[in-house]
């Protein structure tokens, strides 16, 4: 599908809405569930989803590197999940972990822009200064603005393990910002359906690899277990609607940063609507600048067809 700013921009923005509600389904679970349960639970979730891509996969017949890439992408994706589970049991305060880690889109603008070679016009350059500070500001998490002292102060105080909490937030942000380039990197060799389905393979024998060793625990009720189920075909959702993104030509450095911006804008709108939370004036600026940004980093010049020579007698 295609508009004047390319179809990747509807795709980027579906990304964002599916990841921003499986938001708030998440946050229901939360507490009731462990991170690897969790993960068991979005890939029974995402399982559910395959029929959506069942149709054109039968058609195809994918490249091994592309496969390849996607199982990389899936383990990437992963490996950040846990990582943000550890820099909260090492005692690594949500105030801190969550808008560290949000800032996963810089990595993969640096590697969008070092190894992929993408350009960025003017326009788009400051979108992405527009964008970045608001995934800080729609974190959740206003520390760094209500007492940015203190914020800074709890990063650079203690040392050796008091601070893996730091360590592991830092792994988190890696490892997600290069699982966005390499969803790139596999719809460049394999349809965004075949990106997919290697994702949720993936996927899947890492939660086998979670119930073998007995990290998931499925002591849950029956509501835990539908609502897990729903948040992770929300998720799922995402990752195939950013994998169409990558595919329809949309550049990493720009479908990454609007997916991350715009995500947690739909979180807090459908927060406000369903769980009758309030917004912060810090969120409101947070949201204008995330949609000024989105609407700024959409921004492609229109290329001229070249002229016809013409012929003279």
């Amino acid at each position: 599908m295609k508009t004047k700013y390319g179809g990747w921009i509807l795709y980027s923005i579906a990304a964002a809405f599916f990841w921003g509600t499986w938001g708030v389904v998440a946050k229901l679970i939360s507490d009731e569930v462990s991170p690897f349960t969790n993960h068991v639970l979005f890939s029974v979730g995402m399982l559910l989803t395959l029929p959506l891509v069942v149709r054109k996969v039968r058609t195809e017949k994918p490249g091994r590197k592309g496969i390849g890439w996607g199982l990389v992408a899936g383990v990437l994706a992963v490996t950040g999940n846990v990582a943000v589970y550890k820099a909260f049991s090492a005692g690594g305060l949500a105030a801190i972990v969550i808008p560290v880690t949000n800032l996963y889109p810089l990595v993969t603008i640096v590697i969008a822009l070092l190894v992929f070679r993408e350009k960025l016009n003017g326009i788009n350059a400051i979108g992405i200064l527009l964008a970045i500070p608001a995934v800080v500001m729609l974190s959740g998490e206003s520390l760094l603005f209500d007492n940015p002292a203190a914020f800074f102060q709890t990063i650079g105080q203690n040392s050796g393990a008091d601070r893996r909490w730091l360590l592991y937030s830092l792994v988190a942000l890696f490892f997600w910002g290069v699982f966005s380039a390499a969803q790139k990197e596999t719809t460049n060799h394999i349809s965004a359906e075949w990106s997919y389905v290697s994702f949720i393979v993936s996927s899947v024998l890492i939660a086998l690899v979670f119930v073998g060793f007995g990290w998931a625990d499925f002591a849950m009720s029956t509501k835990t277990l539908m609502l897990g189920s729903l948040a992770g075909m929300l998720n799922g959702l995402g990752v195939l609607a950013s994998f169409a993104a990558y595919s329809a030509e949309g550049k990493a450095s720009k479908v990454t940063t609007i997916a991350g911006a715009l995500q947690p804008v739909f979180t807090i709108i459908l927060a406000l609507i369903f769980l009758s939370e309030s917004l912060s004036l810090i969120e409101t600026l947070g949201i204008l600048l995330a949609i000024v940004g989105a609407l700024t980093l959409s921004y492609e010049k229109e290329k001229t067809e070249p002229k016809p020579a013409i012929n003279q007698a």
